[in-house]
């Protein structure tokens, strides 16, 4: 049954690649150089997954979350003060943090990727590039591609066509002067000493984000000698470098890079005797109208956003489902995949049948991932998230209890049963919460299915609007209601019905009296008006 889901073949051919391993890492990197969206959470997911699946076939794993945070800093997020224009160029642990609240740029752009991991409680080990190279973990890795960067030029320009390698070390020094990184320029390695000279003489255009202004960032002219461990691998060989420094077994990765994937495998095994990390590819994720999502731009999806309108296990579903295929990120996807998280618990459950044997327990298995396998004895409640979207919406937020009059209201309905334990109940508010915050955001966007009306119903429903006053009690409006059917020719219980699912989308709910005091006559005068007019 496991290997039908593609974490447990993964893990399958981790623990094939080397059976005899004592600890098998799986790793993601983290941008550390702008704002992470829900695909660098994403890379994370996937590799934990994957630890989890190694640990599920009786096998020791740990994840690590990989920070880059020596890679220099190329651009100005969008968003961020444009007083980062004296530190493009240098590395983003050794910038200052704009906002104060970290030790650096670096440092702060980690925290929100790492807070989202543990906002969806996924357990990590958290290493830090910059504090890798200080601690020399990568000195025998850098002394081999120095020593043999020829060969890995070779290697860069067969597979990339770029030949920029077969003359120069695939290295960048941190200048001594200036503290830029690549603008740096290495001119010799001493092998003995394991240091390099060079030059700070490069050239690069870099970018302001927030209003598109090129920074042209010039190396200083300073020569001067500096030791490995202060500068930082090139791309092309450092993934390589680190899966042997780590042991790595397994990192998934997205289209964009992957030609150094391609690169790194060769130049791991053929340099480092180092034998390839088993790969997942994945496809990045865009915008509705194609745009890719950018940590540099403004079109950033945070997954601190994501989890503002939905629970975890949506946005953990997003990652694990059809990797091969681009997904659309934004607010309309959460509330379909919230409700297929549901579905999914239902399947496991046995609330739904399933007839292919096979699709059921894939089905099963990826529910499992999606609640990191640990399964909850008690089901949380299957309530269509656009439900509770309609009952939300017609409920003003400073209402007094305003969870429990909801709560009544789906019970009255009949889509939850009467008694339900607090956990339950716990569930649904913070549900109501995920809603509540998505409608402010979202809630001009939603259509709502407009009500078929005859011409007795449309009299009926004018007639109400007229004779209800905002200064009415529950039971007068109650009374009305009732005598307003009855001189319309409609069967009370038809137009109490007919109310219920014009304000609420349900066929059912309180009494409508009451529940129209606590909406407020006027908002439901506005809302009957707006269904009169379609």
């Amino acid at each position: 049954m496991s290997e039908l889901f593609w974490a447990d073949k993964s893990a399958q051919q981790v623990i094939d690649r080397d059976p005899d391993c004592d600890l098998y890492v799986t790793e993601c990197g983290l941008g550390a150089s702008g704002i992470p969206h829900v695909g660098s959470v994403g890379d994370g997911i996937r590799s934990y997954v994957v630890a989890l699946a190694i640990k599920d076939k009786e096998k020791k794993s740990i994840f690590q979350a990989y920070s880059d945070d020596r890679d220099g800093l190329r651009k100005i997020p969008y968003g961020f003060p444009s007083s980062l224009k004296e530190y493009v160029g240098n590395p983003v642990s050794h910038i200052p943090d704009p906002f104060g609240c970290h030790k650096s740029f670096g440092e702060h752009i980690s925290s929100l990727l790492t807070d989202a991991f543990d906002k969806i409680e996924l357990e990590y080990k958290f290493q830090s590039s910059d504090e890798a190279y200080n601690k020399g973990l990568f000195d025998d890795e850098i002394a081999t591609l120095m020593r043999r960067y020829k060969e890995a030029g070779a290697i860069i320009k067969e597979v990339t066509g770029q030949e920029k390698y077969l003359t120069q070390y695939p290295y960048f020094a941190i200048c001594k002067e200036c503290g830029k990184i690549y603008t740096t320029r290495v001119t010799e390695f001493n092998e003995n000493k394991n240091t390099v000279k060079y030059v700070c003489d490069g050239e690069f255009i870099g970018k302001n984000s927030t209003n598109g202004e090129d920074i042209i960032v010039k190396g200083c002219g300073y020569e001067g000698i500096a030791p490995l461990r202060n500068g930082k691998l090139a791309w092309k060989v450092e993934f390589a470098a680190r899966w042997n420094a780590f042991n790595v077994a397994f990192e998934a990765f997205g289209k964009d890079i992957l030609e150094s994937v391609k690169v790194n495998d060769i130049i791991g095994e053929k340099i480092l005797s180092y034998k390839r990390p088993v790969h997942a590819f994945y496809e990045m994720f865009v915008e509705r109208g194609g745009s890719k999502i950018s940590k540099s731009k403004g079109n950033v999806f945070t997954p601190q956003r994501w989890l503002n309108y939905g629970p975890k296990e949506s946005l953990i579903l997003l990652m694990l489902k059809r990797l091969a295929y681009s997904r659309v990120v934004d607010l309309e996807e959460i509330p379909k995949l919230t409700d297929e998280v549901s579905y999914l618990q239902d399947i496991y459950f046995n609330k739904v049948n399933i007839k292919n044997e096979k699709e059921r327990k894939h089905l099963k298995r990826l529910y499992e991932y999606v609640k990191f396998l640990k399964i909850p004895s008690t089901p949380e409640l299957s309530v269509p998230y656009m439900v509770i979207v309609n009952i939300s919406s017609v409920l003003p937020e400073e209402i007094p209890n305003r969870d429990d009059v909801i709560i009544s209201i789906l019970q009255n309905a009949g889509k939850i049963p009467q008694d339900i334990p607090d956990i339950q109940k716990a569930q649904l508010s913070a549900r109501i919460c995920h809603i509540t915050a998505w409608l402010k955001d979202a809630g001009e966007s939603i259509q709502k299915e407009k009500v078929k009306l005859d011409e007795n119903e449309r009299l009926a429903l004018n007639m109400l609007c007229e004779n209800m006053g905002e200064d009415m009690d529950g039971e007068s409006i109650q009374n009305l209601i009732f005598s307003t059917a009855q001189d319309n020719g409609i069967k009370p219980a038809n137009f109490f019905k007919l109310i219920y699912t014009i304000l609420l989308g349900v066929a059912r709910g309180p009494r409508a009296g009451n529940l129209i005091k606590t909406i407020g006559v006027k908002r439901v005068k506005e809302i009957l008006k707006i269904e009169l007019e379609a």
